[in-house]
Order: C-alpha cells, then structure tokens, then sequence
C-alpha cells in the first residue's frame, strides 16, 4: 500500500493519447526527487481516443497514478472538481496533460509556497502559442482586470501550487479553473506568481479556442464579481 501523499497532482485529460505516457515518464522521476510521498490523479473526461487504455496500464504500473472517469464530457473545471474532490495530499498541483506545462517547474513551486501563502500561480513569461491566441489572452487579462481586480499576469495558465484547505468551500461552476485564484483571494487567501516554461504542444490539438477561451471568459467575469462581494472568509473559525 503506497504511503499517504502528502502531495497530489491533479490532470484533467480529454483526448490526449499521445501525451499520457511521456508526461508520466517525465513527471515521475521529478516527483520522487521532492523527497515527499506523491499521487497523480488522472481524471479522464469522456475521452473518445484511447486515453482511457493508456490510463488504466499506467495506473496498472505505478500504484501511486489514480484514474478518474467522467460518464460525461463535463470540461476542465469539472475535470479539476473532481480531482480535489479525490486528493489526499495537504498540497495540490494542477497542470495539464498536453506536455506544455514543465514537471521540472515543481520543485520551484514548492519553493514558492511560503507559510503565509494559499496558491501559487505560474506565467508564461515566453507563450508558445500563435498571435491570435497571445492577443486573446490579453484582452480577456485587460477585461477581466478590469472587473474583478485581479491583475494575475497570465489568468489562462491552470498549472499551479494550492494547499488543499484553500479549495474546501471553492464554488464549481463551469470556468471555475480560469478564475481560481481569484475565488481563492474572495476568501481571504493569498497568492504569488512565479515564471514558468511554456513548451510548444507535440501531439493532438488544443481544446480552446477563441470561443470557448475568450467570450466565455469575458461574460464569467460579471458572475465572479458577484461572488467577490458575496465570499465569506474561510479562515473565519478561530483555532482557540
């Protein structure tokens, strides 16, 4: 029986075949060097390629890797739900399964975890992505901003640190993982940013476009400012 972890790292997949067995094979040895029990949940989103055959032989190899299965194609929000739903580590780590994120970022996030911290959010300081999508994402950074107030340097980036008692009374919701550290800061946590790797994708094709990346990510916005005004604090239970 593998030891409690103490860090669990979270990876929605939709259709991500090709990816699944190099980021394991990269994130594993990266993992056993942080000197810390470990655990990667998977959590598969209706895959129609044949991420779920790939999944079960690496869960099959390496009993520290769990698989989430979705009945229904639910999105990364719902895919990171479920995952901290199912974590056991007092830490959490998002990335996602492309192989854009660089495992070996981990052990600086973990560096950058100071005690007075709840989250740390990477940015890509060099985006290795075309022009359309670099401007999409600056625009919805400008809006966004400009409404809710939180000036992250890269909102679009879902590869991050948060201890997992920041995540207790977080609300689900679709969009939910662009604005996580924004609901984090509603409820009184604190956050930093760290420059991150940004690798070019290899293998399949990204999920967002300008659609679903920018206009639903403009209109989420409005309802975020809600809830900021709305959030209660979770650290407002005394610990006398």
């Amino acid at each position: 029986m593998p030891e409690a972890p103490q860090l669990s790292v979270v990876i929605p997949v939709y259709n991500e075949q090709d990816n699944l067995e190099p980021l394991l094979a990269e994130l594993a040895p990266v993992l056993d060097g942080l000197g810390r029990p470990w655990e990667v949940l998977f959590v598969n989103d209706a895959s129609t390629d044949a991420s779920a055959q790939v999944l079960a032989r690496l869960a099959a190899a390496e009993p520290r890797v769990r698989v989430i299965t979705h009945r229904i194609n639910s999105g990364e929000s719902a895919g990171q739900a479920s995952g901290f739903r199912a974590a056991r580590g007092e830490l959490v780590l998002t990335m996602d399964a492309d192989l854009q994120n660089d495992p070996a970022d981990i052990p600086r996030y973990l560096a950058a975890l100071r005690a007075d911290l709840d989250c740390v959010c990477g940015y890509r300081a060099e985006r290795q992505e075309g022009w359309l999508r670099r401007f999409a994402s600056r625009t919805a950074n400008r809006f966004r901003a400009a409404i809710t107030g939180d000036r992250l340097r890269d909102a679009g980036c879902t590869y991050r640190l948060i201890r997992r008692r920041a995540l207790v009374e977080i609300p689900v919701f679709n969009g939910m993982h662009r604005f996580l550290p924004t609901l984090i800061k509603a409820q009184g946590g604190r956050v930093a940013e760290i420059p991150i790797n940004d690798r070019p994708r290899q293998f399949g094709v990204s999920k967002y476009g300008i659609n679903n990346r920018l206009w639903r990510g403009l209109a989420d916005c409005f309802g975020v400012r809600w809830y900021q005004r709305r959030a209660l604090r979770v650290d407002r239970v005394s610990e006398d």
